[in-house]
């Protein structure tokens, strides 16, 4: 978690400690948004945890960038102003000035390439795999497919506004979530059945383009047993922001438990349940307002 948001969130609780306004304040949830959160979502994977580290990289040397610009732009405002040059300088060459806007620059891509090509390569060469699934974009819903364990899969449709249930955070929630075990290593084929989709969950690191007629793969770990939220970040359509993903990620002994309850529930093999009419679609993303 970035530091920011933990001062944040230690400053909300202390506020509402003094203040006495008698509301509890609730644990947060496990790779869920937050109001007034700022900078990246807390992270529970190694991907996810390179890519915050390497936001905070890039964060800084902007801000170094910007504070040296700034520096030496008030700098020969006042150094160069016309009472102090009544005549100006003619000069047209200084080797010093142009070697260092050569080199620095250089030497600041070096700093931020190292760690981006390290991060690009552990993104697209996973370790051993130790489960991999299916998630097939629709218009507006995914589609969750176990191809070797146990050979099912499932629809996953959100759920309207007015059947959450307490906790259960608007527009993100799903009826069927995606349950994969913690400490394991899960490959996700993504594809599409008819537009462009994105399968994106922030706080495992995960963001994947689900194209039709072509498969790409991602992978995560997620470190953490609980329940991951994301959202589709392609525009696909209508229904777009109706479109949620949720990540139920547990023990492995509950997760080999579900696996054999959802092999009984979901036995209909690689045939997936009959997609969602659109007007049902429709209704949902109504209900959702």
């Amino acid at each position: 978690m970035h530091w920011w948001n933990k001062v944040s969130l230690g400053f909300g609780a202390a506020l509402a400690s003094v203040l006495g306004s008698g509301v509890a304040m609730a644990a947060p949830v496990v790779g869920e948004p937050h109001p007034w959160e700022m900078g990246l979502q807390p992270t529970y994977s190694p991907i996810g945890n390179e890519i915050s580290r390497f936001n905070d990289l890039v964060l800084a040397v902007a801000f170094a960038i910007s504070a040296v610009v700034f520096v030496l732009l008030i700098y020969a405002c006042i150094r160069f102003r016309r009472s102090r040059n009544p005549v100006p300088s003619r000069t047209s060459h200084n080797t010093v000035l142009e070697v260092m806007w050569t080199v620095i620059p250089v030497m600041i891509l070096v700093v931020v390439a190292i760690p981006s090509y390290k991060l690009l390569y552990a993104e697209d060469f996973p370790p051993p795999i130790g489960l991999t699934v299916e998630a097939i974009g629709h218009q507006w819903y995914w589609s969750y497919a176990y191809p070797k364990d146990g050979n099912f899969s499932y629809n996953s449709l959100i759920v309207p506004t007015a059947k959450l249930k307490p906790g259960q955070p608007r527009l993100l929630t799903v009826d069927h979530a995606l349950v994969v075990p913690v400490n394991t290593n899960i490959r996700v084929k993504i594809t599409s059945t008819d537009v462009l989709h994105a399968w994106f969950v922030p706080s495992l690191g995960v963001q994947k383009e689900a194209v039709p007629g072509r498969i790409n793969e991602t992978w995560f770990r997620a470190e953490r047993v609980g329940t991951y939220y994301g959202q589709c970040n392609e525009l696909c359509g209508i229904g777009h922001s109706r479109m949620p993903i949720e990540v139920k990620v547990l023990s492995k002994a509950d997760f080999t438990r579900w696996l054999a309850a959802a092999k009984k529930e979901y036995s209909a093999g690689l045939e997936r349940r009959a997609p969602a009419p659109p007007a049902r679609l429709i209704q949902l993303a109504s209900a959702s307002e």
